[in-house]
């Protein structure tokens, strides 16, 4: 089932997730409604506060890049309870944009790696060091789960820059190919 994408200004966003249970009710069907929400958006990641949910699962696909970066083929995957344990020093300067941020794209700084850890899909632990597109998309899609969006990166100049966006993203003014969660008025 697709479910609507929260845009900027909901309070979910801006909240931390907790963690779940092993346990949690119907979490199978969860993933995979997230999987089929990003992908209808296409989007390369999802979390869970992004469809209201204030829980640590986040989905990634970066299948859909395989053409430009073969070691992703097949690469869909379940981030459940996922924490970054620790930062590379080297950063890289790259372009971000975001589901719940439609039409805004900028340059963000990352680190290059980072350690992880959390469990699979199957609920399996992973405690591992990731580099590459797959850290830069952990990152963001992490940084969620803190209640932080790519935005709160930028600096003072390109945020005055993007008021206006996202004062359009307040008030409903959102053009996007997905289902979108505006706030209520």
């Amino acid at each position: 089932m697709i479910l609507p994408i929260y845009t900027y200004g909901q309070a979910v966003l801006r909240k931390e997730a907790e963690d779940i249970t092993l346990d949690y009710p119907n979490l199978k069907e969860l993933l995979d409604n997230m999987i089929e929400t990003m992908q209808k958006a296409e989007g390369v990641g999802l979390a869970a506060p992004q469809i209201g949910l204030p829980i640590r699962v986040v989905v990634i696909d970066l299948d859909v890049i395989s053409e430009d970066l073969p070691e992703y083929k097949g690469f869909i995957h379940a981030f459940i309870n996922g924490h970054i344990l620790e930062e590379s020093e080297e950063t890289e300067l790259m372009d971000e944009g975001c589901l719940s941020l439609p039409g805004i794209h900028e340059s963000v700084r990352r680190a290059k790696s980072v350690h992880v850890a959390y469990l699979d899909e199957n609920l399996q632990p992973h405690d591992e060091w990731v580099d590459g597109y797959l850290a830069r998309v952990i990152q963001h899609e992490f940084d969620h789960l803190e209640g932080h969006m790519f935005i709160d990166h930028l600096g003072t100049l390109r945020k005055q820059m993007i008021k206006g966006k996202l004062r359009d993203l307040m008030s409903g003014k959102v053009r996007c190919s997905y289902r979108t969660k505006l706030i209520k008025k």
